[in-house]
């Protein structure tokens, strides 16, 4: 056995003494949809709805006894796996978040922490956010907890793969694991290169932020010019150097990006479906069984949820991007003359199963015409096929935006 696995192993035991394995459990619903036994190991119900609580406590438990002050930058699961951990062991957190930290987030880290914590905001970009962290560091000798760029978090994020051995009683023939920072991933392929060396691994990240696929591509971590912040607990713009070097020698084959919209197909049939609420980072690995559905017929795979820390403000959001996605929802401006009945015309060629969901006159754009919003849901997206057919038969001018993203972001 090598060091990293027993390393691996005593920072799993450490794990209870703050909470029980999380679940590991067969989807009869996945199963049956693509042919296959999955199984989740549900990390969004752990004490504070993610894996990150994992990482904080090994990292924090090699060091607490001659070190009273930790220091983390984070704006979500990272902070409140701090905070926790603070309060389990009776020492002080000071935790920087960006000023820009939703309230909701803010009040769970406080609550986790409770008189253990000192929360800070400062900046308006976590950049800012994580510089204030370090220079606090410096200037009082504090101990800092990076979220995965340290060999401790890494080792105690393997405790997954440790529990989801045990759990599962024999080898899964695959694993689907999310990638971020490179934390979970890098700790899951190290303990399973020993334990479980036939196991299939796959990588998923964000379309929005591929740092892994990046990393890949250069042979060494690199920062992406640009990163789309909806996935926030995977959305990261450089892969940590000590996780890749634990993932440099993975097959770019067996990274898959899944867009944004789609994760929010996901997220939406789990909670109507499954009634598991999940944030974006944590739909990742179910997400990307489609795109696998060839490849794990008849066999065992297990789907990491690495967290269910959803703000339900966002929901209506996540509900209007996966509408898109699916085609069950557009929108267009519409060219409507202004004359007696023009509105009453267009109405007539809406199908029985096609509802308005906005109509707003922007601005008459001629004497005669004006231009109108409208947005459109349906229960079949080609439906749309058959009302566009009747918009053009009737005469109407009109622009599908729904794919635009300068004009819906303004828009929209």
């Amino acid at each position: 056995m090598s060091r990293f696995t027993e390393n691996a192993h005593t920072a799993t035991a450490a794990m209870r003494t703050l909470f029980d394995p999380t679940p590991l459990q067969r989807n009869d619903h996945l199963s049956a949809r693509y042919g296959a036994d999955i199984w989740l190991k549900r990390e969004d119900l752990s004490p504070v709805r993610s894996y990150k609580i994992r990482g904080a406590l090994n990292a924090m438990r090699k060091v607490v006894d001659h070190q009273d002050v930790f220091v983390c930058a984070s704006a979500g699961n990272h902070a409140q796996g701090v905070a926790f951990v603070c309060r389990h062991f009776g020492v002080k957190g000071v935790i920087f978040m960006p000023v820009t930290t939703p309230q909701q987030k803010v009040n769970k880290t406080s609550i986790f922490g409770g008189d253990n914590i000192e929360i800070r905001l400062v900046g308006d970009y976590f950049d800012d956010t994580l510089a204030s962290a370090q220079a606090y560091c410096t200037e009082v000798g504090a101990h800092f907890l990076p979220p995965f760029d340290d060999p401790d978090v890494i080792e105690g994020q393997a405790s997954v793969a440790v529990e989801m051995l045990e759990q599962l009683g024999r080898a899964p023939d695959m694993v689907v694991l999310p990638v971020g920072g490179g934390g979970l991933s890098s700790g899951i392929k190290s303990y399973l290169a020993e334990q479980s060396p036939g196991t299939e691994i796959r990588y998923v990240e964000p379309e929005g932020g591929p740092s892994l696929t990046a990393a890949i591509a250069a042979g060494k971590p690199v920062t992406l010019n640009k990163v789309d912040s909806f996935v926030d607990g995977a959305a990261v713009a450089r892969i940590g150097a000590e996780n890749f070097k634990v993932l440099k020698d993975i097959s770019a084959d067996n990274i898959l990006l899944a867009p944004e919209d789609r994760i929010c197909t996901t997220m939406v049939e789990m909670l109507n479906v499954e009634g598991i609420v999940l944030e974006p980072a944590g739909a990742l690995s179910v997400d990307a069984l489609p795109i696998l559905a060839e490849q794990i017929k008849g066999k065992t795979v297990v789907c990491v949820t690495s967290g269910g820390n959803f703000d339900f403000e966002r929901l209506p959001e996540v509900k209007e991007r996966a509408q898109r996605y699916l085609g069950l929802k557009k929108y267009f401006i519409l060219r409507l003359p202004q004359r007696p009945g023009a509105l009453k015309d267009f109405l007539s060629i809406l199908g029985p199963h096609d509802n308005i969901a906005r109509f707003e006159y922007m601005k008459k754009s001629a004497r005669n015409f004006g231009s109108v919003l409208i947005g459109i849901e349906t229960d079949n997206a080609g439906n749309f096929a058959r009302l566009f057919r009747e918009m053009d038969k009737a005469g109407f001018t009109y622009s599908d935006i729904t794919n635009d993203e300068t004009v819906a972001e303004f828009i929209i």
